[in-house]
């Protein structure tokens, strides 16, 4: 299952540059239909995708009322969605259920494509049938689809990441034209919309839920291309991006989505902070997938302790929405799965505290005041208001915060100044960018590279 797909990731992303930089409720609630009925109600198409009602399990978000301080978001986001051998996806699925959340799942639209099918998929700029990640085989597509389905029913979003995962200055993402990101997203939807003539399953129950209605949400691979493909996301339904690299501070608009960038966290025991991403932390520390076995438990420590900095950090201060995008890999014996499953057992048990996907974020944005939200973006990363949330979030309030507003008392280093984005920055990209070569491992001394400015990778 994924044959392809996990071997060529690494490859994928293998060029990395280095940049310095300094719970929620849905909308609509009610039940959704499952089960007998919801595959026969409202078949679209093929019958790969059906209307079965709102998504179960979700309230209505609530306006912050007059001086009320922010619950703290925080969003598990996953890269590539789908489910090969390991049941990573199941695994993760099962962890939302045990804590009670909600989480994005960004599905690649050519794992819902069989090999024997590829010529379906014209990708821009390459040649018909060609994908860095491959496409996948029956049963693969078979427990891919049995994951989404179960997972929009618990309440989870199901975004996209596109299809072949291109990156890199000959034909990826950042070459494509805004018309090649509409050929691209078309194609992602019509993978997921008609899996079961594609993959020869015409049993298989469908999805219950209709992809031009639930997809609102993307993240480029490798975050790559972003301005032009905001050039048309508005017009394609979608109300946020995830595709961008950011400070941790509250959201605004780019071309009328949210921007939901990824970002910039401690990296505990160095002197630079690094994107919140599994595939960052393992590029700072190893450089490889393979890194060495006696240093996996701390690798996946130093990570977990840097989200929890990053956490800590907003909680106590500005509140700002915490990104956090990962990937379903083993990569260094599976260290970054449980840091960030021991991530979400300590977060997202805290007191006003909301782990939610996406989706529910923007619903929550969107019921706001927009000058509350304005307010709220004058607070920099790690302060909360010197003169006390009551009176910053009230309508006699000036509407800006002065400097000195108390930092986070965890120490965690603060990010470097905020120079203009790269042409290329994280992610499979679901990371981003960093050094010419991997900096030295966590714990050791500091090299020529290892200052005080933060390093990225790719890594979606």
């Amino acid at each position: 299952m994924l044959p392809t797909a996990r071997r060529a990731l690494l490859g994928a992303v293998a060029t990395v540059l280095a940049v310095g930089l300094a719970a929620c409720t849905g909308g609509g609630g009610g039940p959704g239909l499952s089960g007998a009925l919801g595959n026969q109600l409202g078949q679209i198409g093929d019958g790969s995708t059906s209307y079965t009602g709102t998504q179960p399990g979700l309230a209505r978000p609530e306006r912050l009322k007059p001086g009320q301080k922010p619950p703290q978001f925080v969003v598990f986001s996953w890269d590539g969605a789908g489910e090969d051998r390991a049941k990573l996806f199941a695994r993760f699925r099962e962890v939302g259920r045990k804590h009670g959340i909600t989480m994005t799942y960004f599905l690649s639209g050519v794992y819902l494509l069989p090999e024997g099918k590829a010529e379906l998929y014209d990708p821009p700029r390459h040649e018909r049938g060609r994908s860095d990640i491959g496409f996948n085989d029956t049963e693969g597509i078979k427990a891919t689809v049995r994951e989404l389905r179960a997972a929009w029913l618990d309440g989870n979003e199901i975004g996209t990441h596109f299809n072949g995962h291109f990156c890199g200055p000959v034909g990826g993402g950042a070459t494509w034209t805004p018309e090649e990101w509409s050929s691209e997203l078309a194609q992602a939807r019509s993978f997921v919309q008609n899996w079961r003539t594609n993959a020869g399953l015409p049993r298989e129950r469908s999805l219950p839920f209709d992809y031009d209605r639930e997809l609102v949400g993307a993240r480029t691979p490798c975050l790559e291309g972003r301005d032009n493909f905001l050039k048309v996301a508005a017009k394609q339904g979608f109300r946020y991006d995830s595709s961008g690299i950011s400070e941790q501070i509250w959201p605004d608009r780019k071309h009328g989505v949210w921007d939901l960038s990824l970002q910039m966290v401690p990296v505990p025991g160095r002197a630079f902070e690094t994107l919140s991403t599994d595939y960052n932390f393992m590029i700072n520390q190893s450089g490889t997938a393979k890194g060495a076995p006696s240093m996996h438990t701390f690798w996946g420590n130093q990570m977990r302790d840097g989200l929890i900095q990053g956490f800590n950090r907003a909680y106590q201060g500005n509140r700002a929405p915490l990104i956090i995008g990962n990937h379903f890999e083993s990569w260094n014996g599976g260290t970054y799965m449980r840091a960030v499953e021991q991530t979400i057992g300590y977060v997202c048990v805290q007191r006003d505290v909301r782990c939610v996907s996406f989706r529910q974020l923007v619903d929550w944005l969107d019921e706001q005041d927009p000058e509350v939200l304005r307010r709220l973006r004058t607070l920099p990363v790690g302060r909360a208001p010197s003169s006390g949330w009551k009176s910053f979030l009230t309508e006699a309030s000036p509407g800006s915060d002065k400097p000195g507003g108390a930092p986070v008392a965890d120490g965690a280093p603060r990010p470097g100044p905020d120079p203009a984005e790269p042409d290329r920055a994280g992610g499979p990209r679901a990371a981003a960018a960093s050094n010419p070569a991997p900096a030295p491992r966590a714990g050791s001394a500091a090299s020529g590279a290892d200052r005080t400015r933060p390093v990225r990778v790719e890594g979606g």
